[in-house]
């Protein structure tokens, strides 16, 4: 009787198993199916890194080319330099554009859910990328590079000879093309919200004029407290430092706060900039023998644009993951480095001895502390790269009314230097003697960079709030900086803001590094508690 149980129990046992056999196979079939299409997800995605790769590598090619007309091309290779480049842009573009990129998106925006939120935010923005590149042509690409060189060399002359309207012609063509390129874009009814979103992507016009109103109302304040006290320090007091000597202390300043000269150079231009990449990068710096300081705050801020740079994740260079986020946030990079801790005590604490070693002669009348003064001098200056902190976003500000209007033609070319001189004596105080005090200072619009100079502004702000929470999650790193120690600052950076790429918005990762949404509040704070000692306080900044 148990036999016969057990026999019937089996053969229940067998049906059963026979029935369910077609539905495991079935599960089994599936899972090998899932994990088919999954490593051909993956596979395609390698395939678009790659190609990412490729079209970065000739990028940079183009770059170098960029930086050799603007440090070393002789004068007379322009015209050729500017179909060398046309010739690369054209280059760049159909190995950027081509269809097998574009199949790769799709598949890969198709089959998200396999893929990692990093992969997924390189797809994000290299289908951005991708989609206004093919908005455009490869002939306007090819021209607006080669408009780029021509009005870089006619800004130049137009400089040497200390007159506008040798400009104004190309600057005409210029907009005429920036506008063309809005319109390809979707922006032909408002182009400067186009330019805008090109250079810091997340923010709109509207943004920017709420972010400046704060700045201009926050700021005035200040300025009045400043020109109101008998407090006048003033840089002038800091003449006849020899050129080679500013090299050899600012050379020495940036290597020491971590910027890597095994893949980096130090070299002279008319504008200072970073360009290149992690692989190559190339920061300038200019001198003058009676305004040394610029050469030390440039350098700061260059070489703050160049660890940004050099500090990009290794394993992503090439792709969107490997690249700095924006511009705003590139420029908080370079500013934390040139204000936040270049006009610091205690980065003085550090490097005055070394100053004064070079410069025995020029310093020995002048005290640590009318040095220092010099240094955090608030006082009107034209130019805006060698304007002080207070002062700095009005410059800013004063740009960023009048492209808006050059882009949307209530502001004609020609009658650019009145309205530029005329605003800066509203915004601040002082009417530019010439040209180039005035509209000629800046080499941005003759590269058609648009939209760029709201950066600077942003970047002031976002550098303010990161230095606040720096200096709360590392609270001995002021005396650290006293010692020549640079490197928590530098980790702080790598750990909250390189490493991140494009995978995040400013704003999110403002807030990711922060804990607090992006405010103008604390470059307020920071300018007070910085400047309003010195002028009308005990001397001693917060």
């Amino acid at each position: 009787m148990n036999v016969m149980i057990m026999k019937c129990k089996l053969a229940h046992l067998l049906v059963f198993l026979s029935l369910c056999t077609p539905f495991l196979m079935a599960d089994n079939v599936t899972l090998e199916a899932e994990s088919k299409d999954s490593k051909e997800v993956h596979v395609t995605y390698d395939k678009l890194v790659e190609e990412l790769k490729h079209v970065h590598r000739l990028k940079s090619i183009l770059n170098l080319l960029t930086w050799d007309e603007r440090v070393n091309m002789p004068d007379q290779s322009a015209d050729f330099r500017a179909l060398q480049q046309g010739t690369l842009a054209r280059l760049v573009y159909r190995e950027f554009t081509k269809q097998e990129i574009g199949g790769y998106l799709n598949v890969l925006e198709s089959n998200g859910d396999q893929l990692s939120s990093a992969q997924r935010a390189l797809i994000r923005e290299t289908r951005r990328k991708y989609d206004r590149k093919k908005s455009l042509s490869e002939e306007f690409v090819a021209r607006k590079k080669e408009m780029e060189s021509k009005g870089y060399q006619a800004w130049k002359k137009a400089r040497d000879e200390n007159d506008f309207m040798l400009f104004a012609p190309v600057l005409e063509e210029i907009l005429v093309m920036a506008r063309e390129e809005a319109g390809h874009v979707g922006y032909a009814d408002d182009p400067y919200a186009y330019w805008v979103d090109r250079y810091d992507p997340g923010f709109s016009v509207k943004d920017i004029d709420q972010y400046f109103g704060e700045l201009k109302s926050g700021i005035a304040p200040i300025v009045a407290q400043i020109q109101a006290s008998s407090v006048k320090p003033s840089r002038d007091i800091l003449k006849g430092f020899s050129v080679k000597k500013q090299k050899v202390f600012i050379t020495e300043v940036i290597s020491r706060i971590g910027f890597d000269f095994e893949q980096g150079r130090l070299d002279k231009t008319i504008h200072p900039f970073c360009g290149g990449s992690s692989e190559d990068c190339r920061i300038t710096v200019n001198y003058a023998k009676d305004a040394p300081l610029f050469s030390v705050f440039g350098g700061l801020h260059e070489a703050g644009h160049g660890l940004y740079e050099q500090g990009q994740p290794e394993q992503y260079l090439g792709t969107p993951l490997g690249e700095a986020l924006v511009m705003a946030m590139h420029e908080s990079q370079s500013r934390l480095w040139e204000n936040q801790i270049g006009h610091s005590r205690v980065f003085w604490e550090y490097w005055e001895g070394e100053y004064r070693r070079l410069f025995y002669r020029q310093l020995r009348d002048i005290s640590s502390e009318d040095f220092y003064r010099a240094i955090n001098a608030v006082e009107v200056n034209p130019v805006r790269v060698q304007s002080d902190e207070v002062t700095y976003n009005l410059h800013v500000i004063l740009r960023y009314e009048l492209e808006k209007k050059l882009l949307d033609g209530s502001l004609q070319v020609r009658d650019l230097p009145v309205a530029w001189n005329k605003l800066s004596e509203e915004l601040l105080g002082y009417t530019p003697k010439n040209d180039m005090e005035g509209v000629l200072q800046d080499v941005h619009w003759s590269i058609g960079a648009f939209g760029y100079f709201p950066s600077y502004a942003l970047g002031n702000m976002i550098a303010a709030q990161l230095w606040a929470q720096l200096r709360q999650d590392i609270p001995n790193v002021d005396e650290e900086i006293a010692l020549g120690n640079f490197a928590p600052v530098l980790v702080w950076l790598r750990e909250n803001i390189h490493q991140y790429g494009k995978q995040y918005s400013t704003k999110e990762l403002v807030k990711m590094a922060t804990g607090k949404e992006m405010s103008s509040q604390y470059f307020l704070e920071y300018l007070s508690e910085r400047y309003l000692p010195l002028y009308v306080g005990d001397g001693e900044e917060g």
